[in-house]
C-alpha cells in the first residue's frame, strides 16, 4: 500500500525540506520505494537541496498538462525518486487540491511512500497539499511561535480529514528557553515521532547538495532521521553516533 504523507510546518525555517530529503533517503536505505515531491510551487527548495535546481521538466509542467509525470521524475543517487518544482518566477502557481490528488494517486502501487514537501504557512498552497495527502507529519521547533502555528496546522488537517501521524521536533538546541519534549506533546496533543538536534553538518550537507543521511551518516541529526524512518515502517533502530578524537579522549579520562 502506498502511503501519501505531507510534511508541513505552519511556519517557515523549521527545517521541513531538510526533513523531507533525509526521511526519503533513510526510507530508501530501509529498502522502501520512495518518491519525494516538492509541493511548494511558490518558493521551491527541494530541488536545491538535492542538487537538481534546474531540472528541465517539473511538477508545474505536469499540473499544466505539458508533460507526463514520468518526464518530471528524477532518480536521485540516494536511492529515491524526486519530482521537483520549478524555481523560476515565471512558473509560480497555486495548485488545486484535486489536481495534486490526481498526481499523487498516479503513484499508488508504484511506491511505498510519497512524501510531499509542502510550502510553509497556512495559505491556499499548504491547504491544497494537506487536503490531497492521506497523512500529515508536523515539523516544528521547540519554540512558541513555531508551536502556535503547528496547532493551527493540525486543526487544518482535521478539517480535511487528513490523519496526523505526529510531530518531529527539529533543530533542538537544549537551550533553557526551549519547550521540553513532553511539553511539546502536551501543547500539540499529537504523538512524538522523534526529535532532531541542531547539527552544523546540516548546513554543510545543503551546501554540498546532498542529504545529511548520506553526507554524514553517523552525525546525530542523521541518526535521528534514520530512527524516525524506522518508526514509520514499524522497525526498531538504535541511533549510533561517531564521536571525534576529543570526545573519545574526554571519555577515557573520565
Amino acid at each position: 500500500m502506498t502511503r501519501i504523507i505531507c510534511l508541513a510546518s505552519g511556519k517557515g525555517g523549521v527545517g521541513k525540506t531538510v526533513t523531507t530529503s533525509n526521511l526519503s533517503t533513510a526510507l530508501a536505505q530501509f529498502g522502501k520505494r520512495v518518491v519525494a515531491i516538492d509541493g511548494n510551487l511558490t518558493t521551491s527548495n527541494l530541488g536545491l537541496h538535492l542538487g537538481i535546481p534546474l531540472y528541465p521538466v517539473t511538477l508545474q509542467d505536469v499540473l499544466k498538462k505539458k508533460a507526463r509525470l514520468k518526464e518530471a521524475t528524477y532518480y536521485h543517487p540516494a536511492g529515491f525518486r524526486v519530482v521537483p518544482a520549478d524555481v523560476s518566477f515565471e512558473k509560480l502557481m497555486l495548485p488545486k487540491a484535486h489536481d495534486l490528488m490526481d498526481i499523487f494517486y498516479r503513484l499508488t502501487g508504484d511506491a511505498d511512500f510519497v512524501l510531499i514537501d509542502s510550502a510553509a504557512g497556512l495559505g491556499r498552497e499548504v491547504q491544497a497539499a494537506v487536503e490531497a495527502a492521506d497523512e500529515m507529519i508536523t515539523v516544528t521547533n521547540p519554540e512558541l511561535p513555531a508551536l502556535t502555528d503547528a496547532v493551527k496546522l493540525n486543526r487544518l488537517a482535521d478539517k480535511f480529514g487528513t490523519q496526523t501521524l505526529g510531530v518531529i521536533i527539529n533543530r533542538v538546541k537544549n537551550e533553557p528557553h526551549e519547550f521540553k519534549t513532553e511539553d511539546v506533546q502536551d501543547f500539540l496533543d499529537i504523538p512524538l515521532l522523534g526529535y532532531v538536534p541542531e547539527d552544523r553538518n546540516v548546513s554543510k550537507s545543503i551546501a554540498k547538495k546532498e542529504p545529511l543521511v548520506t553526507y554524514r551518516p553517523h552525525s546525530r541529526a542523521a541518526q535521528q532521521f534514520k530512527a524516525i524512518a524506522a518508526q514509520l515502517i514499524g522497525e526498531e533502530y538504535k541511533p549510533r553516533f561517531t564521536f571525534g578524537l576529543a570526545s573519545r579522549l574526554f571519555g577515557w579520562l573520565r
